[in-house]
């Protein structure tokens, strides 16, 4: 039986948890624990929220590119927008998420579906004016539902599902 290799699309560098109170700063992580449709264990703001329907909530967890971070940071002359100052949990590094909508990731054991563009909040331009219209159009991360429970940390490869499973059947 043959087994296909897992391309790696980019790694986790960094990790960041929700603070309980909003407005506040995230909180630096090295690992975290994530639960199927139920988001980032310790993430107090948003861990097992419900919508309205009583279902579980699809914002379980955001991700962004330090890459796109940086850009931004250079388009607004700043030296650099710290990990965590745009409050998405996880940071990556040497992948381009947004084309990935649709598609079902893995980072440590965990699995994740990213099924759509995280929307930019007011907070940003209190990091700097202009940064949340920089975060438009591709630019801002995707949001993602903890498909499958696991861990995860900083420097883990992060490669698409469809190219851990078998390629062949018999």
């Amino acid at each position: 039986m043959e087994h296909s290799v897992a391309t790696i699309l980019g790694r986790v560098a960094s990790l960041h948890l929700h603070p309980a109170t909003p407005g506040a700063d995230f909180t630096d992580v090295t690992e975290a624990q994530l639960v199927a449709q139920k988001g980032i264990e310790g993430n107090p703001r948003y861990f097992a929220k419900r919508n309205l329907a009583g279902q579980p909530s699809r914002r379980q967890v955001t991700l962004i590119e330090r890459g796109v971070i940086a850009e931004h940071a250079a388009r607004l002359a700043l030296a650099s927008i710290p990990p965590g100052k745009v409050r998405s949990n996880i940071e990556t590094e040497g992948i381009n998420l947004v084309p990935l909508i649709g598609q079902t990731i893995r980072i440590g054991s965990a699995v994740l579906y990213l099924y759509d563009r995280r929307t930019p909040c007011a907070k940003m331009d209190a990091i700097c004016p202009g940064l949340r219209k920089q975060m438009e159009n591709g630019q801002q991360g995707v949001l993602a539902q903890v498909i499958e429970s696991g861990r995860i940390a900083v420097g883990d490869p992060i490669v698409l599902v469809c190219d851990l499973v078998s390629a062949g059947k018999d």
